[in-house]
């Protein structure tokens, strides 16, 4: 006999209540979006449920409700069933840095993170004058009646200043600003291998995704509209006609607007050609651009005039080349004057090494001194002794041509 493979258990399937919970959760647990292994998806954080579903009428019991949930426990164990019918699953949030995001998504979150810190000054500048002008009005009221309270309270503040006491009120204000200005964490998520309801900061990615019920409507109304449009040969001659002019009504009105369309384009090339770009003239400028239908059509017309900024931009290119000019006839002169204090550097190391020979030139220019009257000297000397020998010669054959004669 073949042994039969055990069945398995068979599922259970989620009870009205839970469906009902859900939706609770839903509609009162703020909910955020995210990416989901690249996909869009909302999630909520465990915490938050509990405190819902406590002051839910599940934990109360009203308008005929059963009192499911007591106290944290019992919200927790009943969410965790609801995790194993698959209303939602965990998952674990992962911090995103900017190298992990694309250039393209870095821009735009620093454009949005931009635009939204620009709302919250503009808010804050708005808030503090309407501040200060409903302060100078109660001032202005109040300084004759309240002089002598107000010098109370400087004298009191003067004395807390010496003692050392603080007061609570601008440490709030600091801590809102510190708040304000620290940038938003960017969070992705990734599955949780514990899928486990567990109380706390943990994020939970809604499975559950019911259809709301105006999609129904709509859907129905759309099938309703294509039944209509077949069984047009069925309906009464009257409605006929009147469908008839009304058909043609849309084709002129699309027409009307094509042609407005083109109009704008000529007229705004006719001005732009004469003025040789220097005015810019649009006819309704909002009627090609994806707004509402009657946004599209106002404002009338809108005139930008570019003259200024196109002689701006050429002021700021002769600008540049003019400062480039500067700074490269800089670095020229800077280059030169670092050749020049280079040569006069080489210049003095060449006299300090330079002193020996002009030692040695010296002392061969004196040698050739010494020389030259030696020689002279000598030779004065041998031209004297020469002469000498010669006079004594002379004299010695004088005497013998005496001796000859006798």
């Amino acid at each position: 006999m073949k042994r039969k493979a055990p069945e398995p258990p068979p599922v259970e399937k989620p009870s009205k209540e839970e469906y009902a919970v859900a939706k609770y959760i839903k509609d009162h647990v703020p909910g955020k979006k995210t990416k989901f292994m690249h996909h869009p998806v909302q999630y909520f954080t465990a915490a938050r449920a509990v405190d819902a579903l406590l002051d839910s009428p599940w934990a109360s019991g009203e308008k005929k409700h059963p009192i499911i949930f007591t106290d944290r426990e019992s919200v927790v164990n009943y969410l965790d069933v609801m995790l194993r019918h698959k209303f939602f699953h965990r998952a674990k949030k992962i911090a995103i840095s900017d190298r992990d995001l694309r250039r393209k998504e870095l821009k735009k979150l620093k454009k949005k993170e931009e635009e939204e810190r620009q709302k919250k000054q503009a808010k804050e500048e708005s808030e503090s004058e309407s501040e200060e002008e409903e302060k100078k009005e109660k001032g202005e009221k109040e300084e004759g009646e309240g002089e002598e309270k107000s010098q109370a309270e400087e004298t009191a503040g003067e004395k807390s200043a010496v003692e050392g006491e603080k007061s609570p009120k601008p440490k709030k204000k600091k801590n809102q600003a510190e708040d304000k200005d620290k940038p938003k964490r960017r969070i992705k998520l990734d599955m949780h291998l514990e899928q486990v309801f567990v109380d706390g900061a943990e994020a939970y990615v809604w499975i559950y995704d019911p259809i709301p019920t105006h999609y129904w409507l709509l859907g129905l109304l759309i099938v309703a509209g294509i039944v209509a449009v077949c069984l047009f040969p069925l309906w009464p001659s009257k409605v006929r006609e009147y469908v008839y002019y009304l058909s043609l009504a849309a084709a002129g009105f699309l027409i009307f607007i094509l042609a407005l369309s083109v109009i704008r384009l000529v007229v705004f090339a006719v001005v732009w050609a004469v003025t040789f770009g220097r005015h810019h003239v649009w006819l309704l400028p909002n009627l090609t651009e994806d707004v509402g239908f009657f946004a599209s059509f106002w404002p009338l017309y809108h005139y930008e005039y570019k003259g200024a900024v196109e002689e701006k931009k050429r002021e700021k290119s002769k600008k540049k080349k003019k400062e480039a000019g500067e700074a490269k006839q800089g670095v020229t002169f800077q280059e030169e004057e670092k050749e020049e204090t280079k040569k006069e550097q080489a210049g003095e190391e060449q006299v300090e090494k330079d002193p020996p020979r002009e030692e040695e030139e010296r002392r061969e220019s004196e040698g050739s001194q010494h020389g030259s009257e030696g020689s002279q000297e000598g030779s004065q000397e041998g031209s004297q002794e020469g002469s000498q020998h010669s006079s004594a010669f002379e004299m010695l054959e004088q005497d013998d041509d005496g001796e000859a004669t006798s």
